[in-house]
């Protein structure tokens, strides 16, 4: 069995599919040369004006530098297949169609997410810095802060399965269930039963999963199982045969939401490798948190988009949100925001830049992969020769071999500048968050990777000035203490080989 998860792991990882993208594009090219070989120098001379213009596109677009040259150099060395790829990859009807029907649905469910204005006035006087972030999550994506919110904070999968579960049982109204991964065992199959009687008391069930992450988790055609039970149920961007850029743009959300009160995020899917159930790379650390108040409606607003993205009717979205007004309890402010891979403004980049740039004392980082761009590496870079503590924790035992030699060619140049890098020892680390200041931090699904933070659907919680960060940095000092740190000797001394695959794989970061 063992043998034979490998095996599945192998066919579906991100480098495989690539790979065989890849290849079938190049048997495309060969087979027209095959049909076409008479009018070669035709073929190869008007690729190569293509890919000069082509070029002038790239460099006029508003894409990150380093995705950009990621695509020049093959289109300018190998034109007809760069330019086959590029033309592929970036211009298709169905990306563009999912896009408007996107933007239509913000703009029917954008009069639910208003920004309270007197709240926003009252930030503005006291922290300048904390209302121009609000500010552009609202101005950008439409996501307002809230006060009042209540926040709980989970440390592992197992404390956050044992809450989900009671509120589980709570709802009166809907549960609206959107993981990247949703997998058969005794995590899934224990929330399954409790759907299953919610269903029948007359709650309505809905139930979203990415159809790669869930791939080889669940079976095909699950969503006809679920709806036996009453329970709607759909699988995002369902994988198929045919070659499409949009399978490349996955739902990597983790959200719960049950009656539009109360609303889970984080790290954790569920599988039971989350709550430790199953041991797949030694212990799996992993965080969530729950909110609890009106803040949950920046929630319902995402699940809703994506789920609405092929309906032929729209929801009644008033149906879903909670209307309740709540009261400031003076502890702090709570933003729930998405990253979209269809918009221009890249968010959850845009909020971890942020977090760096205007640290006065510390950055504190977990995630699961490195993978960083031109800009994020210098941000981290530059708040540590400014004076910041910067401090990130990686895998000791990393679940993608070739993504962790990766990450790892990022650490000479982090060290050197002053930047703590900690492997967690005891296992697998799958947590994404930012600390910052003992007053800010990020919980949510953004990896510090490319995919993350251009090609995925994401979303996360931006706490500010609320207790519950007490919590999140104890957590986080625990993990320290629990992990090794990674010295400059160490990097030097580090296998050759894997240092150089490490360094190879930097030229296909923006793909991985």
């Amino acid at each position: 069995m063992k043998i034979v998860n490998r095996l599945f792991k192998i066919v579906f990882s991100r480098l495989t599919l690539a790979i065989l993208l890849l290849i079938a594009q190049i048997l495309v090219v060969y087979i027209s040369f095959l049909f076409f070989y008479k009018y070669i120098v035709w073929i190869v001379g008007g690729t190569s004006i293509l890919s000069i213009v082509l070029v002038l596109y790239l460099i006029n677009t508003k894409t990150n530098p380093s995705y950009k040259i990621a695509w020049i150099i093959p289109i300018l060395i190998f034109p007809v297949i760069g330019v086959t790829a590029f033309i592929f990859c970036h211009f298709q009807i169905s990306l563009k169609y999912i896009s408007k029907k996107l933007k239509k649905i913000r703009k029917n469910i954008q009069k639910y997410l208003v920004q309270d204005a007197n709240l926003y006035q009252d930030i503005k006087k006291n922290d300048i810095s904390f209302s121009n972030l609000s500010k552009y999550l609202y101005s950008t994506c439409g996501y307002p802060v809230y006060n009042g919110s209540k926040i709980k904070y989970f440390e592992n999968g197992e404390e956050k399965f044992k809450s989900l579960l009671n509120d589980l049982k709570s709802a009166e109204k809907y549960i609206f269930i959107e993981y990247f991964i949703i997998g058969k065992g005794y995590m899934w199959d224990t929330i399954l039963e409790i759907l299953k009687e919610k269903s029948q008391e007359g709650v309505e069930i809905r139930v979203m999963y990415d159809g790669l992450g869930s791939l080889i988790t669940l079976p095909y055609n699950y969503e006809k199982e679920l709806e036996k039970f009453g329970i709607k149920c759909k699988p995002f961007f369902p994988v198929k045969l045919e070659l499409s850029l949009h399978q490349n743009n996955r739902d990597h959300r983790k959200i719960c939401i049950i009656d539009g009160k109360i609303g889970y995020t984080g790290g954790i899917n569920l599988a039971d490798e989350y709550i430790n159930k199953k041991e797949k790379y030694g212990y799996w650390k992993d965080t969530a948190i729950r909110i609890e108040g009106t803040s949950v409606n920046s929630f319902v607003v995402m699940f809703l988009e994506l789920w609405n993205i092929d309906e032929k009717k729209e929801d009644n979205y008033e149906k879903y949100v909670n209307n309740i007004n709540e009261k400031s309890n003076n502890d702090g402010y709570v933003i729930p925001y998405g990253d979209s891979p269809l918009d221009e403004y890249e968010t959850g980049k845009r909020v971890y830049m942020d977090i760096l740039n205007t640290a006065n004392k510390y950055v504190d980082i977990i995630t699961p992969y490195l993978i960083l761009d031109d800009e994020l590496l210098s941000s981290i870079i530059y708040a540590s020769n400014r004076g910041i503590k910067v401090r990130i924790i990686m895998p000791h035992i990393p679940d993608k071999k070739m993504v962790y030699y990766l990450g790892r060619s990022y650490y000479k140049d982090l060290i050197s500048s002053g930047v703590e890098i900690y492997e967690f020892k005891r296992g697998f680390t799958h947590a994404k968050m930012f600390i910052s200041d003992n007053c800010k931090a990020v919980v949510g699904t953004i990896n510090l990777d490319y995919r993350s933070l251009y090609l995925h659907f994401e979303c996360a919680c931006y706490i500010y000035k609320n207790k519950v960060i007490e919590e999140i940095q104890e957590d986080y000092n625990k993990t320290i203490n629990e992990s090794i740190r990674i010295t400059e000797k160490e990097v030097d001394d580090y296998n050759i080989m894997k240092k150089t695959i490490g360094r190879v794989l930097r030229f296909l970061a923006p793909f991985m």
